[in-house]
């Protein structure tokens, strides 16, 4: 039983409108999914309309589970016949009856990614392709890119020209294709050019599809790409009631294929189409979508839409300013422990970002807090492939342990195999020696090309070894990287967010370097080892982490949104597209900001940043924010009075030593012999010496004396630390 009572007045006009074609602008929490199945469940309750007329399209397995149980729900066993997939299962079920037109078996096998990959092993190892060179992810967007414009395996071999590793693509490609045919196999860009390829070239195949479904709905409509809205157009035909949900200022897919101008234009291909605009908020509070729609109108490419509520509650928007950061990470952290002890759930929390490098700051502040969260479909920064990579490099300039050997030994490809390492291993344990010193002292151990090999990796190792004395722990991961191949394989391989992971690992050992002047290598490994080894917590909530794009979708009560600064949000790369890249970025911040149902933190620091290699400024993202719905605290807030702000923001304007930004900064912080400290890491101290923002303190057995900066969230006054224990 359908209930219209419960339905504001333009979602009650979108159920019930008689127009043919319908193009409901839904905008973030405006309840659309509500209106898209009471409007299907109305079709059968009220019209009468057969289940088995109607076809609904989404674009996540979930998405159509959750639709398919609220009919259900709504109109009983009438539900069943109706249609609800995602549009790749719409295809595999056309294709089933009628991919046979195409010379293809009904029985043909759907390759999922895994499946790809096996295939592209087999075709990396029959032409003798270098992983390391082509990594699988871009091979298959290259795959991808090519089916989707119709290049032939000629074609393609053609466009490569005399550029090596693109005839390498090119090789792969061909194969992939074979391979595929072979097995009469489809991948998942296949089934959507397989179904647009039969019914443009079987008129009477495609007249059956548009008599099953006579009434066609698409949720998400602002992310389907040219291919899926042919197919769309190709079912609607000239009869068919086409009726599509989404918001244009949410199209955040583009890089994978989603053209906002389809939605947009969508009353131009479908003459006489009706737009209802779904505006009223049901999420959020009125400052937060105050603040989001001020963000929103500086984009052009849009449908005009501003969401209200009818909520009265809800605090400003905070934009916190940090000074570097790691103090940004610290602030987060202590805020949430703030929030947790005012009985808010970890799991209601969100930090979001907008590239997946961002977490690595928040992870230690989180952790030095002792607070559980968890990377929402990602990796822990310490556990990334590159990173630990690196760090292996790093050990082997230290300690040179085994595990580190085995891992780069042949990263980038040296033609190290198993049987070579374990040969070694062997030998190594016979000699009660690391697999390392084997290796150095054995010259006949290895012949021909893997003796030359592995020499040249020992005097590689060697050679940047020699500089550890004269150089900074930063330079000597510059160094390493670029001496054994692996930036340069990254590089060759655009593997641009691999390179953002290890200049923020850079960015993570130059705050080591200028916390602990007097730091060793030795001393960042361990360090380093405490957060990449910390145990998970296996129970309770946790605070959820996650890129910008993986939170389309959900929602939370309280939202960080963190590293709003020029260039790392509006990204970098999309900017250099130009105003459409800008766009694309204020639609995400729009979708991140939209996330958070009562509080809604915009968190920025100063410093230098490794990734843009300049200072950061403050993101445009938070200018535009109307200012009576965003309240600004923070460093270089800390008076209020706007000429201070400026002058605090313009300290960081021009580049300085790192070393003499953290001295400036930490001018503030008052430390003086015989203070008794609280460091996250080392535990209790006594200040020794205070000077110049530096201290000097002497830390319980085994930590020792230790130089740290006086500002550092780090360290704290024990006193302060009691203080702060007793509020609480």
């Amino acid at each position: 039983m359908i209930d219209l009572e419960s339905l504001n007045e333009n979602q009650k006009r979108a159920v019930l409108t008689p127009a043919h074609y319908v193009r409901i602008i839904a905008g973030a929490g405006s309840g659309k999914t509500r209106v898209l199945t009471t409007r299907i469940a109305y079709l059968v309750e009220q019209l009468g309309v057969f289940g088995s007329q109607i076809l609904a399209i989404t674009f996540t397995n979930k998405a159509a589970r959750e639709m398919k149980e609220r009919i259900a729900l709504m109109l009983g066993d009438d539900a069943h016949p109706i249609h609800i997939s995602t549009i790749h299962s719409l295809c595999v079920r056309i294709l089933r009856e009628d991919i046979f037109h195409l010379n293809y078996p009904r029985n043909f096998t759907v390759l999922d990614q895994e499946d790809q990959k096996q295939v592209l092993k087999e075709a990396y190892r029959e032409l003798n392709v270098d992983r390391t060179k082509i990594s699988f992810s871009s091979m298959l967007d290259y795959i991808a890119n090519n089916k989707y414009v119709r290049i032939s395996r000629e074609r393609a071999l053609e466009l490569a020209g005399n550029f090596f590793g693109e005839k390498d693509k090119a090789r792969v490609y061909a194969y992939y294709l074979n391979r595929l045919e072979a097995m009469q196999g489809l991948d998942f860009d296949d089934l959507l050019l397989f179904a647009v390829d039969l019914f443009a070239q079987f008129p009477d195949c495609l007249a059956k599809w548009q008599r099953r479904f006579h009434y066609i709905h698409v949720d998400e409509f602002q992310d389907i790409d040219k291919v899926q809205y042919q197919l769309i157009r190709q079912l609607a035909g000239d009869t068919n009631d086409v009726y599509v949900v989404g918001d244009p200022d949410q199209t955040i897919y583009t890089w994978r294929g989603a053209d906002v101008n389809i939605i947009l234009g969508f009353e131009k291909d479908f003459l006489g189409a009706e737009t209802i605009i779904l505006n009223e908020n049901y999420r959020s509070t009125a400052p937060i979508l105050n603040g989001a729609n001020s963000l929103i109108a500086h984009n052009d490419k849009r449908v005009e839409k501003d969401l209200f509520t009818q909520r009265t509650d809800g605090a400003l928007i905070v934009h916190h300013s940090a000074q570097s950061e790691d103090q940004e990470s610290y602030w987060v952290s202590s805020k949430i422990k703030e929030l947790k002890q005012d009985g808010i759930d970890y799991k209601d929390i969100a930090v979001l970002y907008r590239s997946n490098y961002l977490s690595r700051s928040i992870e230690k502040g989180l952790l030095e807090g002792k607070i559980p969260y968890v990377i929402y479909g990602g990796t822990r920064f310490y556990e990334r492939a590159e990173v630990k990579d690196a760090l292996c490099y790093l050990r082997m300039l230290e300690m040179a342990d085994d595990l580190a050997l085995v891992r780069v030994i042949n990263n980038p490809r040296r033609g190290v195999g198993d049987k070579s390492l374990d040969k070694l291993r062997v030998l190594a344990r016979e000699k009660n020696q690391t697999m390392y010193e084997t290796l150095k002292t054995s010259e006949d151990l290895f012949s021909g090309a893997i003796g030359r090999s592995t020499k040249e990796f020992v005097e590689m190792i060697e050679k940047v070894k020699a500089a550890k004395g004269s150089v900074t722990i930063s330079r000597l991961l510059e160094l390493i990287l670029e001496a054994s191949g692996y930036q340069q394989m990254l590089k060759e391989n655009k593997e641009e967010e691999r390179m953002e992971n290890l200049k923020e690992l850079l960015n993570d050992i130059e705050t080591f370097q200028t916390t602990y002047p007097d730091g060793s290598l030795e001393e960042y490994l361990q360090l380093v080892s405490l957060y990449g080894d910390r145990n998970e917590y296996m129970e309770g909530t946790y605070v959820s982490l996650m890129t910008i794009h993986a939170a389309k979708g959900l929602e939370f009560d309280t939202v960080f949104v963190v590293g709003l600064s020029e260039g790392i949000f509006p990204n970098e790369r999309a900017l250099n597209d130009g105003k459409r890249g800008l766009e694309e970025e204020r639609r995400l911040a729009y979708v991140a900001y939209t996330r958070a149902k009562r509080q809604l933190y915009l968190c920025e620091s100063s410093g230098f940043s490794q990734i843009l290699s300049r200072v950061r400024t403050r993101s445009r993202f938070i200018n535009e924010i109307e200012k009576g719905t965003i309240e600004h605290i923070g460093t270089t807030f800390e008076t209020g009075k706007p000429h201070e702000f400026k002058m605090a923001e313009a300290l960081f304007d021009a580049p300085m030593p790192f070393a003499q930004r953290f001295k400036q900064a930490a001018k503030g912080r008052r430390l003086k012999k015989n203070d008794i400290v609280v460091h996250t890491v080392y535990g209790e101290g006594v200040v020794l010496k205070a000077e110049e923002g530096l201290v000097e303190v002497a830390f319980e057995y085994p930590h020792g004396i230790r130089k740290i900066m006086a500002n550092h969230p780090s360290i704290q006054l024990k006193k302060d630390q009691e203080n702060d224990q007793d509020k609480n």
